[in-house]
């Protein structure tokens, strides 16, 4: 007899990681641009800060996985006002960061990356002096950033969310574009090929996101003049809820990535409370349904533009 598949399951035996990280980003203070990092256990705890984690100091990175257990963050700049100046960072297995790779590709801030393709990674869109972009970098399954993609389609957007679905394919979604937030998204084919815009679900703010499940994915919060906590849930074949009432602090410049397999995390960010440079450190936990939990207190420093993957 043939076995009985329950209905949304996992078809086939994707890579998952059990270990997330969190690195970089902008706090405040006389030295506020930082490479300190966060670890994420198996069971969603963050740990303490990991000061000097890895390379030159950045906010407005991105990272991905890649090699099914190894990851890699990537582009930005070293403070709030210089066009983006940054190379590649790898993680290892074990989450530590190795030391600076010479930028390739077109250099930016403001970008999304996931994996695709079970063991490769994309990095896509951001902003760099001259405006928005449209463009793409794929990563090896060794960690080697390719030059740009140069038929990349899509509205050029920056401060955009990415993820996995399906096991091996990959959604951008949100994000800022010439005349405001938007709420389109893109899909990505297992072999790294961007599509063009499908028409956005949900409410249009600046994008963050993660997988869970397994072979589905989340985006959550962001802002569009105000800061918001709602989730769109992706199912594994790419489409995209309707706005899911939020859970937790309302927040952007926040990142978020895969732990326990199945589970996601979304941490840090920006609250708008009280002042323009409110970051905060708390954390929400995603289980393996896509449901948000209510905030856990922070651990390590407030910050905000910062990125995070998974690993191990």
């Amino acid at each position: 007899m043939f076995p009985i598949i329950p209905a949304n399951s996992v078809a086939a035996d994707y890579p998952t990681n059990d270990e997330g990280i969190f690195c970089y980003g902008y706090m405040t203070g006389a030295s506020p641009v930082n490479n300190m990092a966060n670890k994420v256990s198996n069971v969603g705890v963050v740990s303490a800060d990991i000061s000097g984690a890895g390379g030159t100091v950045r906010n407005g990175c991105a990272a991905c996985e890649y090699g099914t257990d190894t990851g890699i963050f990537a582009y930005g700049n070293t403070n709030q006002t210089t066009a983006a100046d940054c190379g590649s960072n790898l993680v290892s297995n074990t989450g530590v960061l190795a030391s600076d790779v010479t930028l390739v590709g077109t250099a930016r801030y403001g970008l999304g990356a996931c994996s695709y393709g079970e063991d490769k990674g994309i990095f896509g869109f951001g902003e760099d002096a001259g405006g928005n972009l449209s463009i793409s970098n794929l990563v090896s399954n060794v960690g080697v950033i390719a030059t740009d993609q140069a038929a990349t389609t899509g509205t050029a957007r920056q401060h955009i969310g990415a993820c996995e679905y399906g096991g091996d394919k990959a959604i951008f979604g949100f994000g800022q574009g010439d005349s405001g937030k938007v709420s389109m998204t893109n899909l990505v084919s297992n072999t790294g090929v961007v599509a063009t815009d499908t028409e956005g679900v949900g409410t249009a703010r600046s994008g963050h996101a993660c997988s869970y499940g397994g072979d589905k994915g989340i985006f959550g919060f962001g802002n569009n003049g105000s800061g918001y906590s709602m989730t769109n849930l992706v199912s594994n074949a790419g489409v995209i809820s309707s706005d899911v009432t939020g859970v937790g602090t309302a927040r952007w410049s926040l990142a978020a990535c895969e732990y326990g397999q199945d589970k996601g995390i979304f941490a840090y960010g920006h609250d708008g409370v009280g002042g323009s440079n409110v970051n905060v450190s708390m954390s929400n936990l995603v289980s393996n349904a896509g449901v948000v939990a209510t905030d856990t207190a922070g651990v390590g420093s407030a910050r905000r533009s910062l990125a995070a993957c998974s690993f191990n």
